[in-house]
């Protein structure tokens, strides 16, 4: 299955940034956050943030999660990559997590404030425009990888392809 519209990378794009995104359900809800600093302030999106050195994409995300919300979150499995090309020469590789649980108790930090959102009642118009492309298959267990071009917050271009394993 695929959603294509734009234009191809080339095969020897390579990123410039390596990061991940989370998210965990409970039951029909999503816990999403409202991004207080670094790329994407101001919108919603899973809890994530960039690798360290010498961490896998498993290890970063568990931190991530732990440093934005302070919980830590449980069951994490890889669900899908995600490839960025901005106009501006960020290129960001981005692994994107699911999990069903977690320790602790969702918590505003400096970074993030958290919220529960019904799963059918996501705000696709508060997050960035890739978003609504993946995150709903993403969410019923398909596995996917994609691509997005992006000249600041307006997407270009994408492709998307999803399996299941």
């Amino acid at each position: 299955m695929s959603d294509c519209e734009g234009r191809a990378f080339p095969d020897d794009w390579k990123p410039n940034m390596v990061a991940n995104l989370v998210f965990i359900t409970r039951g029909e809800e999503v816990l999403l956050i409202h991004k207080k600093t670094g790329l994407g302030a101001g919108k919603i999106n899973g809890p994530g943030g960039k690798l360290e050195p010498g961490e896998t994409a498993m290890e970063s995300a568990v931190r991530e999660v732990q440093e934005e919300l302070l919980i830590t979150p449980h069951n994490l499995e890889e669900r899908g990559v995600l490839h960025f090309d901005f106009v501006d020469g960020l290129k960001l590789h981005c692994t994107v997590f699911h999990g069903s649980g977690f320790e602790g108790e969702p918590q505003e930090t400096r970074e993030a404030r958290p919220e529960w959102f019904p799963i059918d009642e996501i705000p696709y118009d508060r997050m960035w425009a890739d978003d609504r492309y993946w995150l709903p298959q993403m969410l019923t267990g398909m596995q996917f990888k994609a691509w997005f071009h992006f000249d600041g917050e307006t997407m270009l271009s994408r492709e998307v392809r999803f399996h299941r394993t």
